[in-house]
């Protein structure tokens, strides 16, 4: 125990080390384990945690470099740095402002008098090798990306320099490098809308927990003080060894210790857990309340299920801004009722859903079936849900630009399951079929 007790030691006196460099500082493993008489493998670890956290990141031809954190989810806009990075640029001048945000780019297929109307300060300008447009740009604001792998003067340089705006050269033609921003614009946006347990932890005060030699009336005590039922246990060293809740202590007297009644080895989750997941994992364990730990197990936090699904709804509940595969295969149908009011779904098979036979593709088949069938769920009961267990059933195939038509048959429903048949048709023949359960998620 006091082996491991040190290990951990020496890990947070390399990280608070690492948090402690410069901005900007280049930091290697060879160099931190001989800085901090550690082994190789320890400093690599500490380093690979680091970037997790965000303090560090490492670059192709640079290394590890030591960054100020940028909180989650403040800006679905890129750096000029993000840029150089997309398009495997290299910066000609104006170094000092890589990292000024970019809000929009403008490609310069245009004559002169025409695109300094476009430009503006905080725009990128993407062209070729067009000096005259490069100074205009900069003295306008913008940042300039010169495709073709061209360069430019040593005066547009020195004015980039002064002005504190890059000036980047890329060796991609323009489609490329924009199409190449579009795509990173996109990513960014689906990743901002996709909830990690860090978003609800971060409004949450301060984490309430018990020790191992902790009583029955500390536990009532805590739990009229934050009106909580379930609270984490640690160890001396801050780390989760179980549980317990308002049932665990029922019977037990206010002097008895809780080490005896407590839930050993609990399920937790980590800050980058996505709040789907943590759901999931309440659901099939069958739990409410979630600790969350860092890489050694250090409590940093809890959550609940009630606190999972509301953050859940929320996010569902927020414009949609960048689309999933999931949902743009699924944006392609609509929902209908027949006369006795009972849901259905249909829709065509877009070239995008096909395989290079010109038949949909099985796993595109799958996800539709899936989303028909957690929304016709929904639908009747009222509630959300997760799926248990699929399985599909091919029966003959459908080709592009087939409409087909998805109608849900309700098995059996109960206050904790869903089983259902969907049967997919084209021209009243079927096409495919899938037996689904769904686990409902309770919001107790």
């Amino acid at each position: 125990m006091e082996g491991h007790e040190e290990s951990i030691t020496k890990h947070e006196q390399l990280l608070q080390y690492i948090e402690g460099l410069k901005i900007g500082t280049k930091i290697s493993v060879r160099k931190l384990a001989k800085t901090m008489s550690v082994s190789e493998g320890t400093a690599y670890r500490a380093l690979k945690e680091a970037e997790n956290l965000g303090i560090v990141i490492t670059k192709e031809r640079i290394g590890t470099v030591r960054v100020e954190k940028k909180p989650r989810n403040l800006s679905d806009q890129l750096s000029f740095e993000d840029v150089v990075e997309i398009v495997e640029g290299h910066v000609l001048g104006g170094a000092e402002g890589l990292g000024k945000t970019l809000h929009k780019y403008v490609i310069g297929a245009m004559k002169i008098d025409a695109m300094a109307r476009y430009i503006d300060a905080g725009s990128l300008l993407i062209v070729g090798n067009r000096e005259n447009t490069h100074s205009l740009a900069l003295q306008q604001g913008s940042g300039v990306l010169i495709t073709g792998g061209f360069g430019t003067s040593r005066e547009v340089k020195n004015l980039a320099d002064s002005l504190q705006l890059p000036i980047i050269s890329s060796r991609h033609d323009t489609f490329t490098v924009a199409s190449m921003i579009n795509r990173a614009l996109f990513d960014r946006l689906i990743k901002k809308k996709i909830m990690l347990v860090e978003d609800i932890v971060v409004r949450k005060p301060r984490v309430s927990m018990l020790k191992l030699n902790s009583t029955i009336a500390d536990f009532d005590e805590l739990s009229i003080e934050t009106g909580a039922q379930h609270f984490p246990v640690v160890d001396e060293w801050n780390r989760v060894v179980g549980i317990i809740s308002r049932k665990d202590v029922e019977d037990l007297k206010g002097d008895q210790n809780i080490e005896k009644c407590l839930i050993r080895h609990p399920i937790t989750v980590g800050m980058q857990t996505s709040l789907a997941s943590a759901a999931q994992i309440m659901v099939w364990e069958g739990i409410d309340f979630l600790p969350v730990v860092d890489r050694n197990r250090k409590l940093v936090s809890s959550v609940t299920r009630r606190e999972v699904l509301q953050a859940m709804r929320d996010a569902q509940n927020q414009p949609q801004m960048g689309e999933t595969f999931e949902h743009l295969m699924w944006n392609g149908f609509a929902e209908e009722r027949d006369q006795d009011g009972k849901l259905f779904f249909h829709g065509m098979i877009t070239p995008q859903m096909a395989t290079n036979l010109g038949t949909i593709s099985h796993g595109v088949l799958s996800s539709i079936m899936t989303q028909a069938a957690l929304t016709f769920a929904k639908d009747i009961s009222g509630g959300d849900y997760v799926v248990d267990n699929l399985s599909t059933y091919f029966v003959r195939p459908v080709q592009i630009e087939n409409p087909v038509v998805i109608s849900p048959v309700l098995l059996e429903i109960s206050r904790r399951a869903c089983k259902l048949e969907m049967l997919m048709k084209y021209q009243d023949n079927m096409v495919a079929k899938a037996m689904l359960t769904l686990q409902f998620i309770d919001h107790a």
